[in-house]
């Protein structure tokens, strides 16, 4: 008979040096492990840094103190390198990327939704959004069918449909699969792999794409100057937090697996 200890060392904990962010990995997402281990990360070598007091207190669900997230703030001013970018570069980038600048873009819709709830099984759940992915891909003509079967979201009375979206209609890690796609990879159908959101995983078919009207370079110069800092600040994110990992073992989660750790 198991002990209610056997039972814990059961489970896969996640943990980022000696400190525990959770007893059981099960009931967080993937995006959430990724979240709480790069933040305590960054609290940990805030401290090292003297920037924040070594009495901080763990987190706590997730939830750092005020301290600590001035401390952070603070740190990655100080390491995080983000070089202006030049105007021929951002010409060389809105010429490869004019569409990722058009006003007015829309596509419309369906999904499947698996939701995350808490308790969730979110490995089984995945499993299961995966094979409604490979059904759809298979057979698009049931998209329909299993939306109504298997969605968590209301809309899938009506098949999944979701209708024609805007970017601003969408939560913004649900937009960035749906829009400002380069031409090539500006998907119609069933999407390739599942799209993660903070509501759960979503089997998505876009049934049609209105690309909108591209917009000259001086006129979104600004956006297209951010975009890069936000690139050039993602790779240093990275590169960063590859290198606090080494320093502190990082244990029920791969950082390297989400294109920036602190983006859900």
């Amino acid at each position: 008979m198991l002990t209610s200890t056997d039972a814990l060392a059961d489970k896969a904990c996640l943990k980022v040096g000696d400190v525990v962010l959770s007893d059981d990995i099960t009931t967080l997402t993937e995006a959430e492990c990724r979240q709480r281990a790069s933040v305590e990360l960054l609290r940990q070598a805030a401290i090292e840094a003297g920037l924040l007091s070594a009495d901080d207190p763990a987190p706590q669900e997730g939830v750092i103190s005020e301290a600590a997230a001035e401390a952070i703030d603070t740190w990655l001013a100080q390491n995080l390198r983000v070089p202006e970018p030049d105007e021929q570069a951002c010409r060389r980038h809105h010429a490869a990327h004019a569409s990722r600048y058009a006003q007015g873009e829309r596509v419309q819709a369906r999904h499947i939704l698996f939701a995350v709830t808490p308790g969730v099984d979110v490995k089984a759940l995945r499993g299961r959004a995966e094979q409604a992915l490979l059904d759809a891909r298979a057979e698009p003509r049931r998209f329909a069918e299993l939306a109504r079967q298997l969605s968590n979201c209301p809309s899938a009375e009506h098949g999944g449909d979701l209708g024609w979206l805007s970017a601003q209609d969408c939560a913004p890690e649900f937009a960035r699969e749906l829009f400002a796609q380069d031409e090539g990879h500006a998907n119609v159908g069933v999407l390739p792999r599942l799209v993660h959101s903070r509501f759960g995983l979503h089997v998505v078919e876009v049934l049609q794409r209105d690309p909108g009207q591209q917009q000259p370079f001086e006129v979104v110069q600004e956006a297209v100057a951010q975009s890069l800092r936000q690139q050039t600040w993602i790779t240093a994110l990275k590169q960063a937090m590859q290198l606090l990992a080494g320093r502190w073992e990082v244990s029920g989660v791969d950082l390297a697996a989400a294109d920036s750790p602190l983006l859900q």
